[in-house]
């Protein structure tokens, strides 16, 4: 069986493997060498379409050895891969801590979120990084972002996740979201003013380099994929269903304390 994934953090990349979804996580994130250890998300695509990614490579070279070891991985691009990929051939997105748990998540409708204040926060992962504020809700977001052409700078497609807001009128119903937002403090309250005071400004850069300190106990809605005028939704289990779905992953991603 043979598989195609797109790592989309901490790299952009598209990886052939005979390894199924949650091996595959386990091997990226922890290696073959004791000591290894990294968070990252990728996404499983059904392979064969366009002539972008090289597949006859694949079949030819992801191959199990003699003694009937499974080929790990081998990779047929790094660099612009997600522009190339039609969101029809995305299957489930898979989320992986350190210790190389691994949580699927399927797609569902796209739906507004629910608890929509005016301004949402958002970790962008491919092809850029930062961590932002803006106005738009996701869909919007990710149309101005691709398709807004009084930008000077726009992408052709791009992943990111919503990020839970502080309940600054009462902290403690915030919820557990780590330390992240304990420095700085007064820098994400100004951005967020930023975008909620001026009309003109619909986006406003938070931090450039957050990957290092995100974790997944501040996705809040969950992920999207967007590409064109289309958008992928995948929602997060709350915390309640995921004692249902993966208690254990819960516990390595430090979702339950």
């Amino acid at each position: 069986m043979l598989y195609y994934y797109v790592v989309f953090s901490p790299i952009e990349a598209m990886i052939a493997s005979q390894l199924e979804p949650k091996m595959f996580g386990s091997y990226m994130a922890r290696g073959s060498k004791k000591g290894a250890a990294e968070r990252l998300m990728f996404a499983e695509i059904k392979g064969g379409f366009g002539e972008y990614f090289d597949w006859g490579y694949a079949k030819e070279k992801c191959v199990s050895r003699a003694d009937g070891t499974l080929k790990h991985s081998l990779y047929l691009s790094i660099y612009r891969v997600i522009e190339h990929i039609p969101l029809e051939y995305y299957k489930n997105i898979y989320l992986v801590t350190k210790d190389g748990s691994t949580l699927g998540l399927s797609q569902e409708p796209y739906r507004k979120p629910e608890n929509w204040v005016g301004y949402g926060l958002y970790k962008e992962h491919c092809p850029v990084h930062p961590f932002i504020a803006s106005s738009l809700e996701p869909k919007a977001l990710a149309d101005y972002i691709i398709n807004n052409t009084e930008k000077k700078i726009t992408v052709p497609a791009i992943i990111f996740n919503d990020v839970r807001r502080i309940n600054f009128e009462e902290k403690e119903k915030t919820g557990n979201i780590g330390s992240m937002f304990e420095r700085d403090l007064d820098h994400l309250i100004d951005c967020i003013d930023e975008v909620k005071s001026h009309k003109n400004k619909i986006t406003k850069t938070i931090d450039r380099s957050f990957d290092s300190k995100f974790t997944y106990q501040i996705v809040d809605t969950g992920f999207y994929i967007a590409r064109g005028k289309s958008i992928l939704f995948y929602p997060m289990p709350s915390r309640d269903a995921l004692k249902e779905i993966d208690y254990d992953w819960g516990k390595s991603a430090n979702i339950f304390s």
